[in-house]
Order: C-alpha cells, then sequence, then structure tokens
C-alpha cells in the first residue's frame, strides 16, 4: 500500500472520531481534512474542489429552494391545520399524523416538514388532552421513514444517486425506483410507531409545559425617581449578580435599552425587566429603589409588533456551546433574550446568565421580529417557533408552489430531463412566480450541509485516487468471506453505525469508493450496494444527533438518549432486516 494510501485512512479515522466527539461542524472538519490532503500531494486541485461542481451538491442546493418556495407560501401548514383534525384517540391521533407526514417526506426534505408540524402538534396535541411526548418522537421517525421512498425524500439520496452517475455512467435509477423498497420499509416502519412504539414512548412533560405560561420568566419593577438607586450604576445597585435572576433590559421613556452592560446608569422610572420565575420576585422586593411596575401590562404584550416570544433548539453547531450565556453576548450578537431554559424536559433554574448552554437545549427567547426571519434557517437553531406570534397564513401562491414541485417530479419521473435539470428548471420558476423571493432562497441554502458535501466528495477522491478504497474494500471482501451477500450487510451496518455519530452525507460519500471497489472485486453489480447506502445512511433512529429531525424533538419533547434508544433500536432492527431481504431481489448481484 502506498505512501498517500496509508495518510488518507489515517485521516479518514481522524474524522469520525472528531466529528463524534468535537464541538467543530462536521463541514469544518471535512474541509480541514480535504485541505490536509491537498497540502500532503494525496489530492491534485481539481481533486479537492471537484465536489463543488458536482451534480449531486447543486441538485441538492435546488430541492432547498423549491422547499423554501412551498414554505413560504404556507403550503405545508396549509396541509397541517387540515390533517391533523380532532381525533378521539391517541392512536387515531398518530395516524393522522404520522401518514401525511411519511407521505410529504418522500417528495420534501424531512427537515422543514418537522419544523412546520412541531409547533401545530405542540398545540393540537394540547388541545385533545394528550401528552406532546407521545408525538414528537414519532413525528421525527415518520419523517426519515418517508424519506426512504424517492431519490427527492433526503439529500443523502441525492447525492448518492449523484455519485452513481458519476462512476457508472451507463447505469441510472428513476425517481421513484426507491420505492420498491422505501415503501415496504415505510409501511412496517409507520405500523412498529402505531402499535409498539406507544407502549415504549415516555410520558414526562417537555418544554412545551415548562414553557405553558411565558409570562411567568418575566418580573417587572420600577426605579423609585426619589429612591438610592436612581443615577447609580447596575453595578453599584447590586443588580448584576442576583441569585436567580438576571436583569436583562431597561425601558426608558418608550426606548428599550436591550444590552444592559454593569455601567449602565439608572434613572428614576426605568423600567426594569427581569428574566426569573414569580417565586424569586421577592429578593427585589426587598431592595431599596425598586418598586413593583405600575403598569400590569408587559411590554412583551402590549408591544406585540416590536416584540416576539419564540422556542429555539440549540444545534451542535452553536457557537456558545459551553459557554455561560452572560460570557457568550448572547443579547449582543443575537438581539434576543434568553428568558428560560429548558434541559430534558425539565426547566433549568437559577440565574440564567450562568447556565452555560448544551446541545438541544430549548430556550425561550424574547425577540424581534427580524429575528425569526434571520434565524428560521440558523445552522446554529434548529427550529424558531413563535409562542405569541400569529401563525403564518396560507398564501394564495401554495397551489402554484406545490404545482411547481409535481412538475419537477413529474418531468423527472418519465425521463424527459435529468434531475439537475428539473431541479434547476424548478427553483428558478419559484424564483421567477414569487413563491420564494431571493433572500428567502438564500436563507433556505443550509450552508453547512452543503459544504459538508462538498468536502465529503475530496475525501472519497482521496480514497479513490491513493488506492486506499481498494485496500480497505479487501479488508471488507475478507471480513464476509466473498459473500455478495454478507458484504452488503457489512456494507449496511457499517453506514447505519457511522450515521449515528457523524452526518449521513458524509457516511455515505466517504463509504461509497469503498463500497464500489469491494463489489468490483467481486465482480458483482454495483447497485444493490448504492440502494444499501441510500437506506443505512437515511435510516437513524438510535441517537439525537444522527439525524437532525431527531435533534428538534429532542428539547420540546423533553426526551432522554434512553427514550431513542429504546424505541429506536427495534424500529433499526425492522427496517434494515426488510431492505437488506428486498434489495437484492429487486436488483440482484
Amino acid at each position: 500500500m502506498s505512501l498517500d494510501a496509508w495518510i488518507a485512512i489515517g485521516v479518514v479515522l481522524t474524522i469520525f472520531p472528531l466529528m463524534a466527539l468535537s464541538r467543530l461542524g462536521s463541514d469544518v472538519i471535512l474541509l480541514g481534512a480535504v485541505m490536509l490532503l491537498l497540502v500532503l500531494g494525496v489530492l491534485s486541485p481539481e481533486e479537492a474542489l471537484g465536489g463543488f461542481s458536482h451534480s449531486g451538491l447543486f441538485t441538492v442546493a435546488c430541492m432547498y429552494v423549491l422547499v423554501a418556495g412551498i414554505r413560504e407560501t404556507g403550503g405545508i401548514d396549509l396541509l397541517v391545520r387540515h390533517v391533523l383534525g380532532r381525533p378521539r384517540s391517541e392512536r387515531r391521533a398518530l395516524f393522522r399524523l404520522l401518514v401525511p407526514v411519511a407521505t410529504l417526506s418522500g417528495l420534501l426534505n424531512n427537515t422543514p416538514i418537522v419544523a412546520a408540524y412541531l409547533p401545530a402538534v405542540l398545540s393540537w396535541s394540547r388541545r385533545l388532552g394528550f401528552s406532546a411526548q407521545r408525538f414528537l418522537l414519532p413525528l421525527s421517525f415518520a419523517s426519515i421513514l418517508g424519506g426512504t421512498i424517492t431519490l427527492f425524500g433526503t439529500s443523502t439520496n441525492l447525492v448518492v444517486y449523484g455519485l452513481l452517475r458519476e462512476r457508472y455512467p451507463a447505469l441510472d435509477m428513476g425517481l421513484f425506483d426507491l420505492a420498491w423498497v422505501g415503501i415496504p420499509v415505510a409501511l412496517a416502519g409507520l405500523a412498529y410507531l402505531l402499535t409498539i412504539a406507544p407502549m415504549l414512548l415516555p410520558r414526562r412533560g417537555g418544554a412545551s409545559q415548562a414553557f405553558a405560561n411565558p409570562r411567568e420568566f418575566t418580573i417587572e419593577m420600577e426605579v423609585d425617581a426619589r429612591g438610592p438607586l436612581a443615577e447609580r450604576t447596575v453595578e453599584e445597585a447590586g443588580l448584576r449578580h442576583l441569585r436567580e435572576l438576571f436583569l436583562v433590559e431597561i425601558e426608558r421613556a418608550g426606548n428599550i435599552v436591550s444590552v444592559v452592560g454593569p455601567g449602565e446608569v439608572l434613572k428614576g422610572k426605568d423600567r426594569l425587566v427581569f428574566a426569573g420565575t414569580r417565586s424569586a420576585a421577592v429578593e427585589l422586593q426587598q431592595i431599596r429603589g425598586l418598586l413593583p411596575s405600575r403598569d400590569a401590562h408587559s411590554n412583551l404584550e402590549t408591544a406585540f409588533k416590536e416584540r416576539r416570544l419564540v422556542e429555539v433548539v440549540v444545534s451542535r453547531q452553536c457557537q456558545f456551546i459551553g459557554q455561560r450565556i452572560r460570557d457568550g453576548r448572547f443579547r449582543t450578537l443575537y438581539g434576543a433574550v434568553v428568558l428560560a431554559i429548558c434541559r430534558g424536559g425539565e426547566r433549568v433554574t437559577g440565574n440564567l446568565g450562568h447556565v452555560r448552554l448544551q446541545p438541544a437545549d430549548v430556550l425561550l427567547l424574547e425577540v424581534r421580529p427580524p429575528f425569526l426571519a434571520r434565524h428560521r434557517q440558523s445552522r446554529e437553531f434548529l427550529l424558531v417557533s413563535e409562542l405569541n406570534g400569529a401563525a403564518r397564513p396560507a398564501h394564495e401562491k401554495a397551489p402554484l408552489a406545490w404545482g411547481i414541485l409535481f412538475g419537477v417530479a413529474g418531468l423527472a419521473a418519465f425521463g424527459l430531463t435529468s434531475l439537475l435539470n428539473a431541479a434547476v428548471m424548478g427553483a428558478a420558476a419559484a424564483l421567477l412566480t414569487g413563491c420564494c423571493s431571493v433572500g428567502s432562497a438564500k436563507r433556505s441554502l443550509d450552508v453547512q450541509v452543503l459544504l459538508t458535501i462538498a468536502a465529503s466528495f475530496g475525501v472519497g477522491a482521496a480514497l479513490t485516487g491513493s488506492g486506499a478504497a481498494n485496500t480497505l474494500a479487501g479488508a471488507v471482501i475478507s471480513l464476509s468471506s466473498g459473500s455478495p451477500l454478507l458484504l452488503l450487510i457489512c456494507v449496511y451496518v457499517t453506514v447505519a453505525l457511522l450515521t449515528e455519530v457523524v452526518t449521513n452525507n458524509a457516511a455515505a460519500v466517504i463509504m461509497f469508493p469503498v463500497a464500489m471497489s469491494a463489489a468490483e472485486s467481486l465482480g458483482v453489480s454495483p447497485m444493490p450496494f448504492v440502494v444499501a447506502l441510500m437506506f443505512a445512511a437515511s435510516t437513524s433512529f438510535l441517537t439525537p444527533l444522527g439525524y437532525q429531525t431527531n435533534l428538534m424533538v429532542y428539547g420540546p419533547g423533553g426526551y432522554q438518549l434512553r427514550d431513542f434508544l429504546r424505541v429506536g433500536s427495534g424500529l433499526n432492527l425492522l427496517t434494515a432486516a426488510i431492505a437488506l431481504s428486498l434489495i437484492p431481489l429487486i436488483w440482484p448481484f
């Protein structure tokens, strides 16, 4: 084995633990790996940058714009309101939730579907008298199952399809070819979620209950104009280091001081807004110079046009992970005030300024309206939903946006043009018809996912060009005793396990050259292994970090890791058994 091959294998073996354990984003790690391989001469500049011009990358980007058009016109929200209804039993409620979600996920990326359903399911479950915990985990799992039905279902399917066309131009797949395996997998998975999962799901309270009364988290006091605090700084007044309260802002003569520093001078009749609980108000009442606010109605309610309460889930890529909210200048960067934090279904108590953020924390924020537009597609917050805002209305262009999507699917399904061309035309149509603005299109692009995909191509090229893929393929063949079926199982299990600790796109792209080299060495068709890569990388049920939608429901549902293991392990085994049984029958070796 050449020196380049050893270097490539060493880099790959370093990537996976870094992505699993480091706070760095997968895009940063993979781009760093590509640059290292380029500097060491394992990759040429053309190979290192080849991923940025790959058809699979552009297809995924165009699909983001298409989905943004449906979301911005209220197309998903319109369906949600009509589909959920008022079922009388929990099982019927699950059925009305899961079947439409799985169906939609076959045509749309599942992240915006879960983002649209999640706040609706929280209010819907409260209205029906059911615990939201009984619905949120199945919601995520159903969206994942639906994504296996078509090439459009997940970005991983599109990326692996692009790799297939690049390596084997004579081989092709139709848009709905995956349905031969995807539909049985989805049906069996839905049956599991409707029958077995309810016996395993918890009934603890989640963030929706912890944040049930947003007014509980704000306490307002007024500075006595004749008291000892007037004309003193926040630090001098002793308001900087309160035990269970955090001074978030000051209202002064109709203006808001949203970043309150220790040197801010207090004025008579200033209204001070603290984050905390009503039980902590006694601490404020003992401070001379502070009076209860004379206005019984908080600015949070009266100035509705200028302020919102939103609930966000912190992602693994948030730059404040591990930092105290106070140290990280959260308000300065985001223009948002943290009113409360929910972790593992329980509200965090004490002074919020001293809390260190963790992935999947649910934050109750007070923000200005621009926050929603800026951060709805943020890599740092996986979910942004208003608690006191009006629901996004269904616009008159929603049918047009859906029509564009079905048009793209029709063009690709009937072979009238390539999948990339259809996606490009659909994205252009969404922009030209006004279904999606240019700004919304830009915000819809998940830059981290796109960079991860592009960099993964570079790492895959290093494995192929250096001969490392052939070496690893030989090891896998030895492990499987030269049996194509055992090799298929090895590939599936390896990718499925990698997906739980790193991104699904990276796992699929890096394993692609190894699986293809192994198939070529055995002299069998690569198609079963291509499909196995798609299914193994797209069915992640064991951990909240294995799939983005799992992390989205993790905090709001108040779930714990054992909940995913208890419900997801059986679903993983079921989907793997069905996929591995059907794939060789439909795509013979």
